[in-house]
């Protein structure tokens, strides 16, 4: 069964450099044991990285011997839908890539919320 996008479309990669998603394959593809529901597709901003660091989350320090590179703006990375929620309340919300986010974080967040903060690709 092919995983499925908030848009009802066949699930996008996310990144592949870094390397994201709870398995580690680049999509934001869930399963038992992913707790935190790793599903949202963001391309992550100093605000974002900051904001999750000020609550025990560092994403900027690379952790090797759990194949995590840190992360800088401008990276695009599987969040928890928690995460990006709490973001979305703090003003920090980083932008989504709709086609990319797996359908479950629907069940955390509304289509109109990640709609709104899409990253629209540049036009041309």
């Amino acid at each position: 069964m092919t995983a499925r996008n908030v848009l009802g479309g066949e699930l996008q990669p996310c990144s592949v450099q870094p390397v994201t998603g709870f398995f580690r394959d680049g999509c934001c593809r869930t399963g038992p044991g992913d707790v935190g529901l790793h599903v949202v597709c963001a391309e992550v901003t100093d605000e974002f990285l900051q904001f999750s660091l000020s609550q025990g989350n560092d994403l900027i320090t690379p952790a090797p011997h759990f194949g995590f590179p840190g992360l800088k703006p401008g990276d695009r990375w599987c969040l928890c839908a928690a995460r990006w929620k709490e973001a979305l309340a703090a003003g920090v919300a980083p932008p989504v890539v709709l086609e990319a986010t797996h359908f479950s974080a629907l069940a955390y967040l509304s289509l109109d919320d990640l709609r709104r903060h899409a990253l629209v690709p540049p036009a041309g």
